[in-house]
């Protein structure tokens, strides 16, 4: 009769079973309809001829570009002032998509919290106002990006050539409500993460930066290391007029097919196995694997033509295969350290080649294009100190990258478990202790 299955799935002291899964005792499960101080609603009907002037208007493509909807980048829309009165939007509003091309993307929320009284909002967009009496509106925010929230509008969608969803559908969507204190330790707590992924995100565009400008100032000899900028006598080293511009006077100039070999392989794209065992540079950015290899050492590869044509994208130390549009260079010798060549031949290449081509756009690169550019030498020393200060800035970008990548894995983790009470954050009874420990 099917209740010994019921009885098997054992459910933790201080929970109990609901139609969207196992919850605290005291959360209850509502929908947003009853949590809504007033009906849900659509917006005012877009006219374009009417943008440009007037007070910001919240448009679909505003929901996708930060959460929250950033006020700063709306565009202006000239509503009448019944339209304003209608559609103002207020701080803790929600706001749904209407309509997506797939499925999954439905329902997309995002929410508002700008002081600002003069925002409206667009026709495709369904608003949801938030009782602040029952609800804390950073806490629905979240519910409604939730695992159990999704899958309850999703599977409410209609699909015919656009997946589309109604006011009706918004408002039957699955709320969890636990006590209001617990909701507004739960949005602070995911607060603070995002504020962490945001500073992390500024730090990384900030060490970019740094790391382009040092690049640039580098490359060209405009700022030389303190060891190589001057001469034993201490006199500062002086500059010349060359053909790429004003260079350090103890730096050469010469041609690429003077300092190094370039070739191009003889595999193709068929010939890529999803398990080899070594690395396959293809004409797209992507690395294929493979079971051969005919190069063991060091290398900058960059495609002859397809996607990223033109465009240097690897520097390599180890064994490898390299499809027949791709050009391999190596044998850097005395005269080159590998990875001062691939930084100024990445930050130089592409605009050259642009210049020697007479198209807007490069569809293939010839082997004679490389071999006749033109590349700034400096001594192997300064080459090998510049190489070593831009890798240790990209170890650190990359690191901190890492970081950022584990901080939005971990907010994942802790959204779903403190969003479903696995993971309790205020002392809501005296059981709250082995309420935890029964959720791990």
């Amino acid at each position: 009769d099917g209740s010994g299955v019921m009885s098997e799935v054992k459910i933790p002291e201080g929970y109990k079973q609901t139609e969207v899964g196992v919850i605290p005792e005291d959360w209850r499960v509502s929908n947003i309809k009853n949590i809504s101080l007033l009906p849900t609603q659509n917006g005012l009907f877009y006219e374009p001829q009417r943008k440009g002037k007037g007070v910001p208007l919240i448009n679909v493509s505003d929901m996708y570009k930060s959460a929250p909807i950033n006020v700063s980048l709306l565009e202006l829309f000239d509503a009448t002032s019944n339209e304003i009165s209608v559609f103002k939007v207020n701080s803790g509003d929600l706001f749904f998509t209407r309509s997506s091309i797939v499925p999954s993307g439905i329902a997309f929320c995002n929410i508002f919290e700008s002081k600002r009284n003069d925002v409206v909002f667009d026709s495709h967009l369904i608003r949801v106002q938030p009782n602040n009496n029952l609800i804390d509106s950073r806490y629905l925010y979240l519910n409604c990006i939730s695992q159990h929230a999704r899958t309850a509008l999703i599977s409410e969608a209609k699909t015919a050539t656009m997946t589309t969803i109604d006011q009706a559908a918004i408002n039957r969507c699955p709320v969890l409500i636990p006590p209001r204190k617990e909701q507004t330790a739960i949005a602070t707590t995911l607060s603070d993460v995002d504020n962490l992924i945001q500073s992390l995100e500024k730090l990384i565009a900030k060490k970019e930066a740094i790391k382009t400008g040092t690049m640039q100032q580098l490359l060209t000899g405009k700022t030389r290391l303190p060891e190589f900028a001057t001469r034993e006598d201490g006199s500062v080293k002086g500059f010349k007029q060359t053909e790429l511009g004003r260079i350090p006077k103890d730096w050469d100039v010469d041609f690429i097919k003077n300092v190094l070999k370039i070739t191009t392989g003889d595999k193709n794209t068929q010939d890529k196995i999803d398990t080899g065992k070594y690395p396959f540079f293809v004409r797209s950015k992507t690395i294929e694997r493979i079971n051969t290899y005919s190069f063991d050492g060091e290398a900058v590869l960059t495609a002859g033509d397809g996607v990223g044509t033109g465009k240097i994208y690897h520097y390599i130390n180890g064994k490898f295969d390299y499809h027949q549009r791709v050009y391999l260079m190596y044998g850097f010798g005395d005269k080159l350290d590998g990875y001062y060549f691939y930084l100024y031949f990445s930050n130089n290449f592409y605009d050259r080649i642009m210049s020697m081509t007479a198209k807007s756009s490069v569809d293939s690169v010839r082997r004679e294009m490389i071999a006749d550019m033109q590349i700034t030498i400096p001594s192997k020393p300064e080459q090998t100190a510049i190489a070593t200060i831009l890798s240790d800035m990209d170890a650190e970008i990359q690191a901190l990258q890492q970081r950022l990548g584990k901080t939005k894995d971990i907010k994942q983790g802790m959204m779903q478990q403190l969003l479903t009470g696995k993971v309790r954050l205020l002392d809501s009874s005296a059981k709250s202790d082995t309420q935890t420990l029964a959720s791990k």
